[in-house]
């Protein structure tokens, strides 16, 4: 199988305060440029693979800061679109025991927002390639950022490639009616489903029946039986979703339950102390996807990514930096954090 892996969506400037501290008191930011299917193309190049990354950018400085951030890692940005007005922003305030981290965002006019199809050549995009993905952040940026959506995973499916997606419903950006309209009819393209019962529940109208997957404890038979309800509609071959215990915004419970319309499996669990969580659903995603594609069975590559993810909870920024050996022997019981000398 081709190792190229297609991402579509939004790059942003990420502004976060530093330190743990809170808006109101910082006098500075740290500065670093991420986005969900970004975030994605560059797990991949970390892991071996070819990540190409398409988006639409401003034509300035701040655009192609964006541009050359993710180059850095390895990610192919041939066939970014250059134009329109700004470069999306996004506030980050770090949470700490009881603090929830915050996120405000500064998106309005954003490039990719007011995107034109006629801008992409798909063909030439996905030739060679053997996955394609996406999130459902792009589709509610905008009714042009959502037909581009459609388009590239229509092309995506003629050439035979398999798609994903990451339902990622953004409440600041859509309601839940246009969401499960737009959703519903980009999900008919879709091989392979990621997200949580929450996402499932907002973005397609699939909920759990006689359970409440909202609390403190994972009900796993909640998301059975939501899985099984997309399975029926829309035939995902898989579906998967990260799976988040919040004891508080500093220490996590997190694996993951996969789906395949035979076997439920549900990974190892591992406890994160927190550092940085923005990102770590695009990390198991990323893992997730790198497994498929490199032939492992579902059940190893969900592994592969609820430790690759772990792992990403470590690291600051939108991007995870682990490594694959990193990831491997996390997977094979590694999770000491002893000096490596």
């Amino acid at each position: 199988m081709s190792k190229k892996v297609v991402t579509l969506g939004e790059i942003m400037l990420r502004l976060s305060t530093p330190d743990f501290k809170r808006f109101v008191q910082s006098d500075q930011f740290d500065v670093t440029y991420g986005g969900g299917e970004a975030n994605v193309a560059a797990a991949l190049c970390n892991y071996g693979l070819n990540g190409t990354f398409v988006t639409k950018v401003p034509n300035n400085p701040i655009g192609q800061s964006a541009i050359n951030h993710l180059r850095r890692y390895g990610v192919d940005t041939q066939f970014i679109a250059r134009g329109g007005e700004r470069l999306g922003i996004y506030f980050l305030e770090t949470g700490a025991s009881m603090r929830a981290s915050q996120v405000v965002y500064d998106r309005a006019h954003a490039s990719i927002s007011e995107v034109e199809i006629s801008e992409f050549d798909f063909d030439k995009i996905l030739e060679g390639a053997s996955w394609f993905h996406t999130t459902g952040i792009t589709p509610a940026l905008s009714d042009k950022a959502a037909a581009l959506t459609e388009a590239a995973l229509k092309a995506a499916k003629a050439k035979g490639i398999t798609t994903s997606i990451d339902l990622n419903y953004r409440k600041k950006l859509w309601s839940k009616e246009k969401a499960r309209e737009v959703m519903s009819n980009l999900c008919q393209y879709v091989d392979v489903c990621i997200g949580n019962e929450e996402d499932a529940d907002t973005t397609l109208g699939f909920k759990a029946k006689d359970t409440d997957v909202t609390k403190g404890e994972l009900n796993l038979e909640g998301f059975k039986d939501v899985f099984k309800q997309m399975k029926d509609k829309f035939g995902f071959k898989y579906i998967a979703s990260s799976l988040r215990e919040s004891h508080s915004a500093s220490d996590n419970g997190w694996s993951a339950l996969v789906y395949d319309g035979h076997e439920f499996y549900h990974t190892k669990k591992y406890e994160v102390r927190i550092i940085d969580r923005v990102g770590s659903g695009d990390s198991f995603a990323s893992g997730f996807i790198y497994g498929l594609v490199t032939g492992m069975a579902m059940p190893d590559a969900a592994e592969f990514g609820v430790a690759a993810s772990a792992i990403k909870h470590t690291i600051p920024g939108d991007l995870n930096h682990a490594t694959l050996n990193e990831v491997k022997d996390l997977v094979k019981g590694d999770g000491s954090g002893r000096v490596q000398r």
